[in-house]
């Protein structure tokens, strides 16, 4: 049995952050920091001269001195850098990760689970997008080297991460098959990472320290089918330990519907009956699981208990709290939105690069607005959603559909493909305050994009009157509230 019934899910870049993971941990909850792009989060926190000194004080326990030392050479700016300067850019993502991008990718990973656990006895988890193949394994080891409790992990079949984390608590070399687009039939594609070699190179640990013994942490698969629970059960490469069972309700990215893609009159996929989890077959495969989606309000922990779930996962709720990672303004905006009645969440079936569904909220100035995304200038320099794709000579190229049209369509990608799409990762960046600016013939803002997930129009529910904000203990005490009624058959009703 695992120490918590509410696990505060891993949202965007940034947004579950250390501060909000260890404000839900101390409450004896799964509090889990995002572990999307957090190489360049890292960087870019230094870049603005480390406010309070976190970053570099975590550094400062990375177990490899060197290592921290260069990052902080490299990325730092003392009382940080203008704010009309664009940031240092950093290592794009590949198959074969840049030494100094898998020593970005291992420290930041660290530094943001050691201060998530840092002066309490609770547990923290990361959470990771599947779709993110080529940062998996530097990420992972960075995570399992300060200590992480669980791993979670979504958008995707994460078929080969319980083996992939078996192999690095041991200090073994991992691998981990690629998903590229015109692989021929049997051939493969990894990345891989050998933790020794890269702990004993002398660049790094010139004093020979010897290698901690490492846990292993449990493994979450978010998944949203019973299928897919089953498969990976049957077919991972190592122990999966639990479920997180995501409705389409849920923020963020979302599980194409079953069948060919059907959109209501507002342009947003249709979900039937065949795209709610059978919780019966999932109950049979005997590991705990925890409900996701429309959870964010008092007795519904009570409903997911009734249908024999361990428990639930709240994203939303916790992403507007005062201890998140999203701008202050941009809370303080949907929070309004929400007492006011006019917060509107909107799934689009084409913004994101992954192909995924995506819920947006509709919020004035930012990239919702599709008239103020087509002004953008499409730059790919990110790059975390960028999809590898096999050329004419066997090697990999990368693309993502919200690349400038002609490198994409020059890549081999289809025009079509291309439309309605949007830069997530520079705009999710926009959202924590980091975005970057360009000199495009003038001065260009890159702007946020905020995704959440349907209970956000109950987001208001958490402050008191009159007030601006929330905290996350807020959140959890409301959440813990039992319910008027919570028999399976009325949970089952309902979810």
């Amino acid at each position: 049995m695992h120490p918590f019934q509410i696990i505060q899910g891993g949202m965007g870049v940034g947004v579950s952050h250390w501060r909000l993971a260890n404000a839900v941990s101390r409450e004896r909850q799964l509090g889990v920091v995002s572990g999307t792009g957090i190489g360049a989060v890292l960087a870019r926190r230094l870049q603005v001269g480390d406010p309070g000194g976190d970053m570099r004080r975590a550094l400062a326990r990375f177990p490899l001195r060197p290592v921290a030392q260069r990052i902080v050479a490299r990325y730092f700016v003392d009382f940080g850098k203008s704010q009309v300067a664009p940031f240092v850019s950093t290592p794009v993502p590949n198959q074969h990760l840049t030494s100094d991008g898998t020593d970005l990718l291992i420290a930041a990973n660290f530094v943001e689970v050691f201060l998530a656990k840092e002066q309490h006895k609770g547990v923290v988890g990361i959470n990771y997008l599947e779709k993110l193949q080529c940062d998996h394994l530097a990420s992972l080891y960075g995570a399992m080297l300060a200590g992480v409790d669980y791993v979670l992990m979504g958008a995707g079949i994460p078929r080969f991460i319980p083996g992939a984390i078996d192999a690095l608590s041991r200090h073994e070399k991992a691998s981990y098959r690629l998903d590229v687009e015109g692989a021929l039939a049997g051939e493969e594609f990894n990345s891989t990472f050998d933790p020794a070699a890269w702990w004993n190179n002398p660049a790094r640990n010139p004093t020979h320290m010897p290698m901690p013994a490492l846990k292993r942490p449990h493994f979450f698969a978010i998944i949203s089918s019973a299928t897919l629970a089953t498969s990976l059960v049957r077919k991972a490469n190592g122990r999966v330990d639990g479920f997180v069972v995501e409705s389409h309700t849920a923020g963020g990215h979302n599980a194409p519907p079953r069948g060919a893609m059907q959109l209501n009159a507002i342009g947003e996929p249709v979900y039937g009956p065949r795209d709610i989890a059978d919780l019966e077959k999932i109950r049979e495969l005997g590991l705990p699981f925890y409900l996701a989606g429309g959870c964010g309000r008092p007795g519904k922990l009570a409903e997911a208990l009734a249908l024999g779930a361990a428990g639930i996962q709240v994203g939303t709720a916790f992403a507007f709290c005062e201890e998140s990672g999203l701008a202050t303004e941009l809370k303080h905006k949907a929070l309004a939105l929400s007492r006011e009645g006019g917060a509107e969440i909107f799934t689009d079936p084409a913004a994101s690069p992954t192909g995924f569904p995506i819920k947006l909220l509709n919020l004035e100035g930012t990239l919702s607005d599709d008239a103020i995304a087509e002004q953008r200038t499409r730059v790919c320099d990110l790059g975390f959603l960028r999809r590898p794709f096999r050329r004419a000579d066997g090697t990999l190229g990368y693309r993502c559909a919200a690349e400038p049209v002609r490198d994409y369509v020059h890549k081999g990608g289809s025009e079509a493909e291309t439309r309605g799409r949007k830069c997530l990762c520079n705009a999710l960046f926009a959202n924590i305050g980091l975005g970057q600016r360009r000199r495009d013939g003038a001065m260009e803002q890159e702007l946020p994009l905020i995704t959440a997930g349907n209970d956000v129009v109950d987001v208001g529910q958490f402050a008191a009157a009159g007030a601006t904000s929330y905290t996350a203990s807020d959140v959890i005490l409301a959440l813990l509230t039992p319910a008027a009624c919570a028999t399976p058959e009325a949970a089952g009703a309902r979810y």
